[in-house]
């Protein structure tokens, strides 16, 4: 099967099409501060080389966005146009952030589904992230 699409770094300037594809797929929850642009431009400029979108002929089909702390890294907002799902696109970009997370010294990745999204959830453990069940996860919304 040919490659429909071309795996590079996401930039700021595909923030439009990536909420977009954000929006389109279930599964994802989106905030209005954090995912806004300027919060993703924030999350870009801190982690440039952790970020990836795959484009087929300019239209952005799947993205992932990656960051770390130095210790670890995170995996946020992982999408995959319908219609380009069950290619192999998806690990290919789970792949792009882990190739470029060790690059950057980083041995440990996680990352939160909601409980509901079963398709995700099977997803990531095709991909060899297990579920911990001895955490508990708390937030604090500070505005």
């Amino acid at each position: 099967m040919e490659q429909k699409w071309v795996i590079r770094i996401m930039t700021s300037e595909d923030y439009e099409q990536v909420y977009a594809l954000w929006k389109r797929s279930s599964g994802i929850g989106l905030r209005p501060v954090d995912d806004a642009e300027p919060g993703i431009r924030r999350f870009l400029e801190r982690n440039t080389r952790t970020c990836f979108v795959a484009d087929h002929a300019g239209f952005l089909v799947g993205a992932i966005l990656s960051g770390h702390d130095g210790r670890r890294a995170y995996i946020y907002h992982t999408a995959v146009e319908e219609a380009y799902r069950r290619q192999g696109l998806g690990k290919a970009l789970v792949c792009a952030v882990e190739q470029a997370l060790r690059n950057e010294g980083i041995a440990k990745i996680a990352l939160v589904a909601f409980k509901h999204n079963e398709g995700g959830n099977r997803f990531w453990e095709k991909q060899g992230f297990s579920v911990r069940d001895d955490l508990v996860y708390r937030n604090k919304q500070l505005t």
